[in-house]
């Protein structure tokens, strides 16, 4: 498995349980965002900054996917890894794996787009400049 681009911990705690004492599914949605987004921030100034560069609107999720592999419980420490896994055109896609120690917890999937206004209208926009900003080069 290829090494993370960015990680991040996650304290759990009863706040993010549900009744049974587990994380409640949606949490995991928020972290895979927050991931993503401080992600940014590090690389290259943060999303209001990349956008205000790029003339963009947003680089916003399009899809999402998680597959919960084993409970996470109050009082656990996530480690919640990011990988840019592929860049097309106009998407890409992110992979993110949580894990507590070596136990896997959580596995998810997002895809992004980057948005533009062009002739009055909302459109994906070319993925090329992001990657650029963020100082990444295509593969060979």
């Amino acid at each position: 498995m290829q090494a993370p681009d960015f990680s991040m911990e996650v304290q759990i705690s009863f706040g993010h349980c549900d009744p049974a004492g587990i994380v409640f599914y949606p949490n995991y949605f928020r972290w895979f965002d927050r991931c993503f987004h401080s992600f940014l921030q590090k690389a290259a100034g943060g999303h209001r900054k990349l956008c205000r560069d790029l003339d963009a609107q947003g680089i916003g999720l399009m899809d999402v996917h998680a597959k919960f592999l084993s409970p996470a419980l109050d009082g656990d420490l996530m480690t919640l890894e990011l990988r840019l896994q592929e860049w097309g055109d106009k998407t890409l896609t992110l992979d993110y794996l949580g894990r507590i120690g070596d136990r896997h917890v959580v596995r998810g999937t997002e895809l992004r787009g980057m948005f533009i206004r062009r002739d009055g209208r909302m459109r994906a926009g070319e993925m090329a400049p992001l990657r650029a900003a963020l100082g990444l080069t295509a593969p060979v």
